[in-house]
């Protein structure tokens, strides 16, 4: 099968599309011919070397939506590997696809049987794609980790994200207002065409003031983070608010002004992917959604791994990248 491998650790240009063997499924997996993988930045950190475990050659990537290739099903990957029966987080055997067991940049991976889910009726395998990882992190962090309600106001911080453009659609599905931070006037139009009621530019020195401002003073309900520098996210918070994390893109160390965290009864919560439950719950969801989509930036070969990951990397994207085969 054609495949892109990974044969060292670095930059963009280490990814080369080539001839590899075709995956070999365990008892209990089974093998996805793959229509079209989507990227997420995790893909980016693997490819660097910032994970542990991984032995080369290796095919990276998390998302993927094909058929079946023992029953020629239409399905969309869970790429959530191994949570097991605890709904509060994963359990010791947990990974993501990609990470060691090989991934989707190929025509064929090789996933547990309990990983793979009938694909949205009426959707393009490239919308099935685009939907996993995002999606899934999305849905948690909003309603299994955030407790969010109809009515609700969730700031949802770097509005251009893969992640965080599903979970504009998802929070506004849910009837709550939303609220972004974005770095353009274009990506926050964007934002508003989602769902988004308004936000602030995160360059803005005073950007927590400005919500706060949109909040009549009070602060959003939630604040939904993957940047993992919480004192202006925490600022821009309500009391009594949560803010649920699940990224680190800008500091994977912070600090928190202890005092103002008790004395505002604020939450912080830790969330990553999800589990099989959680993805069924995001796949019902959308079920509802007929007319929405992820949104998508762009298409590209799969032998164009190399400059989707560049474009990834200069945050020259709003949405998903998607490879096709």
């Amino acid at each position: 099968m054609r495949a892109v491998v990974l044969e060292q650790f670095g930059g963009p240009e280490v990814l080369a599309c080539r001839e590899h063997p075709d995956p070999e499924p365990r008892d209990g997996w089974v093998v996805v011919d793959l229509k079209a993988c989507a990227l997420n930045w995790h893909d980016c950190l693997v490819r660097r070397g910032q994970y542990p475990g991984v032995s080369f050659p290796h095919v990276i990537g998390s998302d993927g939506a094909g058929t079946r290739s023992d029953t020629g099903e239409a399905v969309v990957i869970l790429p959530s590997l191994g949570w097991g029966d605890d709904e509060r987080a994963p359990g010791p055997g947990w990974e993501i696809l990609g990470d060691v067991t090989p991934g989707t940049y190929a025509e064929r991976v090789a996933v547990p049987v309990d990983c793979v889910f009938p694909a949205p009726a009426g959707w393009s395998f490239t919308d099935a794609a685009a939907l996993p990882l995002a999606g899934l992190t999305a849905h948690r962090a909003l309603f299994a980790r955030g407790g969010l309600q109809s009515g609700e106001t969730v700031l949802i911080l770097g509005a251009g994200g893969g992640v965080a453009s599903v979970a504009i659609s998802l929070a506004h599905a849910a009837g709550a207002r939303v609220l972004v931070t974005t770095s353009s006037e274009e990506k926050l139009e964007l934002a508003c065409a989602l769902g988004a009621d308004g936000g602030a530019f995160y360059g803005d020195a005073g950007w927590p003031d400005a919500i706060r401002e949109l909040t009549g003073g009070r602060g959003a309900d939630l604040t939904f983070d993957s940047v993992g520098s919480w004192h202006d996210p925490l600022t821009a918070t309500a009391a009594g608010g949560r803010l649920v994390t699940f990224g680190a893109t800008q500091a994977a160390a912070t600090e928190v002004d202890v005092r103002r965290l008790y004395f505002a009864q604020q939450s912080i919560l830790g969330t990553t992917m999800g589990s099989p439950r959680d993805f069924a719950a995001l796949l019902e969801l959308v079920g509802r959604m007929p007319g929405w989509r992820p949104l998508v930036d762009r298409i590209l070969p799969l032998d164009a791994a190399a400059e989707a990951h560049r474009v990834m990397e200069e945050r020259r994207h709003s949405g998903k990248i998607v490879l096709h085969l």
